[in-house]
C-alpha cells in the first residue's frame, strides 16, 4: 500500500490543470480541470470527442504530443509527477501507472511479433528475462481474452483484428501490476462478450490489489456498470461529476441530460422487414480466405461465407473481434480475393475485375475503416483528405463538395487546415465518414464506423447514414460490436463466429427470438446498464421519474 493510500492521500491528484496544444496558436484543450482518484476506485471520464479527456490522460501519463501544461498540479501516491524530470515519470509510466492507448492500431510496432512486445514492456521494468519474458507473455495474452494466445504471440499487429490488438494493449498495461490503470477507451473495439471478459478482469485486479481505474469512455453503459464515479468534461471543463447513481439517475447538468437522451436503446422499434429484391445489390457465395501463420499452420479467417445485400437495405455484420467480419468486408469491397467463392454486384460477376472495371467497382463500392487514424495521410490536411477521390475521378467543384461533407459530419469548417493529429478520435472518424461518401456510392461497407464516437456525435452520425440512406437509396454493411445501434440501424443481421455465419434473420426476429446459441450469448452480454439507461424513463435514486 503507497504512503500516499496510507494518510488517506487519493492516489491520482489533479488540480486546476491546463493544457494547451500549439498549432498555429495557443488552443485551449483542458481548462482547469481538477480531479481525484483513491485506490482501489474505478473513476469514469466521460464526454464529447474533442473535449480533453484523452488530452488529460496524456498530460498525467507525461507522454509527448500530450500538449503543453500551462497550469496546475498532477500528483501521483504523494509525488508531483507534472515538473518531474523525464526519467522519473518514465520509470513510473508502465510499472506504476498502466496505459491502454485509444488506437490499437497505432500503438504496436508493425515490425514486431506481438508476444516480444508484451515481454518488452515485463523486460523494461525488470519483471522478466529474454528466457522467461516469452512464457509469460503468453499468460498475459491469455489472461486478457485471446485465442490461441501461444499462436497470437507469434503474429504481428497487423495479422490481429482491432479488438484483438486492443486486448494486447490491454494485457500490456497490465502485465506489471500496476497501482492506476489509465484505459482511454479500452472496450471501443470489442465485442459484448470480450468487453465485459476484459472488465471483469480488471474489476477482479481492482477488488484483488487496489488497483485503481481512470477509465475514458464514450459508452456510458460502461461506465454505468463498473464506475463508482463519473465526470463528465465538456470543452476541456468539468460540467458534472458525483456518484455513478447519482450523475445518471438524477443528472444536473443540462449537457449530461443530453448525453443520456442520446443513448442508443435496445428497445427502439426495429424496421420492418423487407421483402428480397429479385436481383442484390452485392451478393457473395461460398466465400473462403485462409492466411498462413506459421511454417505448418493456416488460419480460416472466412469459411463457406454467403450474403446479400440489396439496393437501400443495412445488413449488419456482429460477432467477436477476430471472427472474420473485417475480412469479409474487405473482400466484398475487393480489397482482398478469396480463395474460392464468387461475388456479384447486380448480378454481374466481379470476382476477378482488374483494371478500369475494378477502378469503376471501387468508385460504387466505398468502405469507412475501423482505425481512421492509420486511414488518413497525417501530412495532408483533412480537406484535402476529403477531396482526395474527388480528384481522383476528376470530379469539379471540390471546394464546395467538401464543405458540405464536412457539415453533413458535424465537423467545424474551421477544421478543414488541420491535420488528423490535431483532431480528436472521434473528429478522425467523422473525417473518414466523409471522404467516403463524396463519392455517392451505391454501397458503403462501415467497418465499426461510431465506434469511436461519443452518444451524442454517434446519433448524429447514424441519423446522418439513415437520411443519405433514404435519399440516395445507398446500401450498408455495417460492421459493429454495439447490439443496440445494430437493432437501430439494420433491416437484416448476420452473425459470425470463427469465420463462418451462424445465423441470419431479420433484426426484429433475430433480437426477439435468437436461433443459435452464440447470438443469444451476445444479447446477454449487453451490460444491463444500458437497458436501464435506453428506457424512456429515468429516476433519481430517490425513484422520482426524471424529465
Amino acid at each position: 500500500m503507497s504512503a500516499a493510500s496510507l494518510a488517506g492521500e487519493p492516489l491520482l491528484r489533479v488540480a486546476d490543470l491546463r493544457v494547451e496544444y500549439r498549432d498555429g496558436g495557443p488552443i485551449p484543450a483542458v481548462a482547469g480541470v481538477s480531479l481525484t482518484v483513491s485506490q482501489g476506485e474505478t473513476v469514469a471520464l466521460v464526454g464529447e470527442s474533442g473535449s480533453g479527456k484523452s488530452t488529460l490522460a496524456h498530460a498525467v501519463l507525461g507522454l509527448p504530443g500530450g500538449g503543453t501544461i500551462t497550469g496546475g498540479r498532477i500528483a501521483f501516491a504523494g509525488q508531483r509527477i507534472d515538473n518531474a524530470p523525464a526519467r522519473t515519470v518514465r520509470a513510473i509510466r508502465g510499472a506504476r501507472i498502466g496505459f491502454v492507448p485509444q488506437d490499437p492500431g497505432t500503438a504496436l510496432n508493425p515490425v514486431l511479433r506481438v508476444g516480444d512486445q508484451v515481454a518488452e514492456a515485463l523486460r523494461i521494468h525488470g519483471l522478466a528475462t529474454r528466457r522467461t519474458g516469452k512464457a509469460r507473455a503468453v499468460e498475459i495474452l491469455t489472461t486478457a481474452g485471446l485465442d490461441r494466445p501461444e499462436l497470437r504471440a507469434r503474429q504481428y499487429p497487423q495479422d490481429l483484428s482491432g479488438g484483438q490488438r486492443q486486448r494486447v494493449l490491454i494485457g500490456i498495461a497490465l502485465a506489471c501490476h500496476p497501482e492506476l490503470v489509465i484505459a482511454d477507451e479500452p472496450t471501443s473495439a470489442l465485442d459484448v462478450t470480450v468487453q465485459r471478459r476484459i472488465l471483469d478482469h480488471l474489476a477482479a485486479r481492482t477488488a484483488e490489489s487496489g488497483t485503481a481505474v481512470l477509465l475514458i469512455t464514450h459508452d456510458l453503459g460502461v461506465a454505468a456498470d463498473r464506475a463508482d464515479r463519473i465526470v463528465v468534461m465538456r470543452r476541456g471543463e468539468i460540467v458534472e461529476s458525483g456518484p455513478t447513481a447519482q450523475v445518471l439517475g438524477d443528472p444536473r447538468h443540462e449537457y449530461t441530460r443530453r448525453l443520456l437522451d442520446s443513448v442508443p436503446t435496445l428497445h427502439a422499434e426495429p424496421r420492418p422487414p423487407r421483402p428480397p429484391t429479385a436481383t442484390p445489390l452485392l451478393a457473395a457465395t461460398n466465400l473462403r480466405r485462409t492466411f498462413r501463420v506459421g511454417p505448418r499452420t493456416e488460419l480460416a479467417a472466412v469459411d463457406e461465407v454467403t450474403v446479400r445485400i440489396d439496393r437501400g437495405e443495412t445488413l449488419a455484420l456482429v460477432g467477436e473481434s477476430g471472427s472474420g467480419k473485417t475480412t469479409t468486408a474487405r473482400i466484398l469491397a475487393r480489397l482482398e480475393r478469396p480463395d474460392a467463392g464468387r461475388i456479384t454486384l447486380d448480378g454481374r460477376d466481379v470476382t476477378g475485375l482488374r483494371g478500369g472495371a475494378l477502378r469503376e467497382f471501387r468508385r460504387r463500392v466505398q468502405v469507412v475503416y475501423q482505425n481512421p487514424y492509420a486511414s488518413l495521410n497525417p501530412a495532408v490536411s483533412i480537406g484535402q483528405s476529403i477531396a482526395e477521390p474527388l480528384r481522383a475521378f476528376g470530379i469539379g467543384d471540390r471546394r464546395e463538395r467538401v464543405a458540405e461533407l464536412l457539415e453533413q459530419v458535424a465537423l467545424s469548417p474551421e477544421l478543414r487546415d488541420r491535420r488528423p493529429a490535431a483532431l480528436s478520435g472521434g473528429q478522425r472518424q467523422r473525417v473518414a465518414i466523409a471522404r467516403a461518401l463524396a463519392l455517392r456510392p451505391d454501397l458503403v461497407v462501415l467497418d465499426e464506423p461510431v465506434s469511436a464516437l461519443d452518444v451524442s456525435v454517434q446519433a448524429q452520425i447514424l441519423d446522418l447514414l439513415e437520411g443519405l440512406q433514404r435519399e440516395l437509396g445507398l446500401s450498408y454493411l455495417f460492421i459493429s460490436h454495439d447490439l443496440a445501434v445494430v437493432r437501430r440501424v439494420s433491416d437484416r443481421v448476420a452473425v459470425m463466429r470463427a469465420g463462418r455465419i451462424v445465423e441470419t434473420a431479420d433484426t426484429a426476429t433475430l433480437f426477439e427470438h435468437p436461433g443459435h446459441e452464440y447470438t443469444r450469448e451476445l444479447l446477454a452480454a449487453v451490460p444491463g446498464a444500458v437497458r436501464e439507461l435506453a428506457m424512456p424513463e429515468r429516476h433519481s435514486s430517490e425513484g422520482v421519474p426524471v424529465s
